[in-house]
């Protein structure tokens, strides 16, 4: 298996690379390019969870949800309510 060296160049590129992406990604948020609500296939996306998780998510009330016709939806403004609110803190 070849190893590749990494040196502070590379580990100054990725962070500028990362740094670009949150950027982008808190204008998207405050332009409202965000959409409010979410399907179950970009949920399972956006927190990288099985389909069996996200229906226990739903089951026990953890994540809110609304069913039109079948479909499932998901107000972002709540996913990001619950990921806050079970935030694990590590005071050391």
């Amino acid at each position: 298996m070849p190893t590749s060296i990494i040196t502070t160049d590379d580990l100054r590129e990725f962070k500028m690379e990362l740094l670009d992406k949150i950027k982008e990604l808190l204008e998207k948020q405050s332009a409202g390019k965000i959409r409010k609500y979410l399907k179950s296939a970009e949920v399972m996306e956006l927190l990288q969870v099985s389909p069996g998780t996200l229906q226990n998510l739903r089951i026990n009330g953890t994540l809110p949800y609304t069913k039109v016709g079948g479909i499932i939806y998901y107000d972002s403004e709540e996913i990001h309510k619950v990921l806050t609110t079970n935030r694990a803190r590590n005071d050391f």
